[in-house]
């Protein structure tokens, strides 16, 4: 998989015919959107001709880019499942303690975990992004290969014998009753 062409899309479209929200934010001016592998350019030129902003990175960099992606879907749809389904912009500007705890979490096992060592500012630019999407519902989906991911990375702690690198997620994913076992 790898070595397969590979995107993070930051694109949301709010109702059909709505133009589509771009990842550029205010600590993103030059967009969240990043691909790679093969087809990186073919597509990046793709979504230029639809005046949307598309990154092309390789190795560390995308692992990198990978990593905020997914530390913020997990980290805004746990906060906000928590907090009786609260939006995503609520997230950010009514949860921002508790957002910024968890982020810091998923973000210190997430490098631990891939080998890789985050840009300074990653909270503004997912609390960013929280933004540009505000009006966007919450819920924890797909906990399998999102929350489940981080989940796996504290069971294999706990087996061990050490302690949970994630307990804010751990606890949070236990009230919710999403824990797999």
């Amino acid at each position: 998989l790898a070595s397969n062409s590979q995107v993070l899309l930051y694109l949301a479209v709010a109702k059909a015919g709505d133009k589509p929200i771009d990842g550029i934010t205010d600590a993103s001016p030059e967009g969240l959107t990043a691909a790679t592998g093969k087809w990186s350019g073919a597509f990046a030129a793709r979504l230029q001709k639809g005046n949307l902003a598309c990154r092309v990175l390789e190795g560390d960099a995308y692992t990198r880019a990978m990593l905020e992606k997914h530390v913020w879907i997990c980290s805004f749809m746990l906060v906000g499942a928590l907090n009786d389904g609260a939006s995503v912009g609520e997230v950010e500007s009514k949860h921002t303690e508790q957002l910024r705890a968890l982020v810091d979490e998923l973000c210190a096992a997430g490098e631990a975990a891939l080998g890789v060592k985050l840009d300074d500012g990653a909270f503004q630019r997912l609390t960013a992004y929280g933004r540009a999407v505000a009006h966007y519902p919450t819920a924890v989906k797909e906990f399998e290969w999102r929350n489940g991911w981080f989940y796996d990375i504290s069971k294999q702690a706990l087996d061990s014998g050490k302690p949970d690198p994630m307990p804010l997620h751990t606890a949070g994913l236990t009230k919710l009753d999403l824990t797999p076992d």
